[in-house]
């Protein structure tokens, strides 16, 4: 292997190492925080969304959620290495260094995005992953950083947050509780062991019940703003198959074995697209 390819080689490795530290190989994170974005994207565009909006939002979505897990990997890089599902990490196993990984945050913050939009985001983002060294409700401060896209959206297209996006604002925080408590369930013995707190710690053995009177409430709210924006049949089937889902989680997490607890985590992703599919297909007919 002649010096070119060496190098080659070490670029891709290293490109490999932040691809997976911005977690672009895992866009489950993208697509739950895409999601409540675009219910707000249509309910506040009555179902013709600003295009310019659309896009900034989206690239924006994706920048954030990339800046969040870097953040995220920084603030665990001494946890990490003591828990079975992130000790590969890039900064955990050493590949990248926390200066490193600081440098790259900061460059992903520095994005139209951030900057016409959102310090409030950017600040949230950047605090979230210290809030399970102070408080049981980490997953709380994660749904206020992942739903605040919602008030930015509407006020991005409206230049005011309406009632409606206030409550799409709830659903998407009770949203997040949810299923950041399901992927909590899965790291609880480890995170007891070395002293991070979570809602699934917080629950215990009533983790089960909250997360159903959660669910509830979230198809509750999304069901009122349905009605206050005028919309029919098909928007509320797609709450019934929304309902559906959040049975099928409740099944899964029923005997709180690791993998099925995240299994029901990644399930939420069918969620919010059935939420939007249910939405996009009400303002079209």
């Amino acid at each position: 292997m002649n010096a070119k390819e060496v190098m080659q080689t070490k670029i891709c490795v290293r490109g490999n190492a932040y691809w997976r530290l911005m977690r672009f190989d895992k866009p489950i994170g993208i697509f739950l925080l895409l999601w409540p974005a675009m219910w707000a994207l249509w309910v506040s565009g009555k179902g013709n969304p600003a295009w310019l909006v659309s896009m900034v939002i989206i690239a924006g979505v994706v920048i954030m959620r990339a800046a969040g897990c870097v953040i995220n990997d920084y603030a665990d890089r001494n946890f990490d290495p003591h828990v079975e599902r992130t000790r590969l990490r890039p900064l955990a196993s050493g590949e990248i260094t926390p200066k490193e990984a600081l440098v790259l945050f900061v460059m992903l913050q520095l994005n139209f995005y951030t900057i016409a939009l959102s310090f409030v985001g950017a600040f949230l983002a950047a605090s979230y992953p210290f809030m399970k060294r102070v408080t049981h409700l980490p997953q709380a401060y994660l749904g206020v950083a992942f739903g605040w896209a919602v008030p930015m959206t509407f006020a991005a297209q409206n230049n005011m947050v309406s009632w409606v996006g206030w409550e799409l604002f709830v659903a998407t925080v009770l949203w997040a509780l949810i299923y950041d408590t399901m992927y909590a369930m899965v790291d609880k013995d480890d995170d007891i062991r070395i002293g991070v707190k979570s809602t699934a710690i917080l629950f215990g053995k009533r983790d089960r019940e909250i997360i159903g009177v959660l669910q509830v409430s979230v198809l509750a709210v999304l069901a009122h703003v349905g009605v206050q924006e005028g919309r029919g049949g098909i928007y509320l089937a797609s709450l019934l198959v929304g309902g559906g889902l959040f049975v099928y989680q409740q099944c899964l997490i029923f005997e709180r074995e690791k993998t099925r607890c995240f299994r029901a985590f990644l399930n939420n992703h069918w969620f919010g697209a059935t939420v939007f599919a249910g939405m996009l297909l009400d303002y079209r007919i």
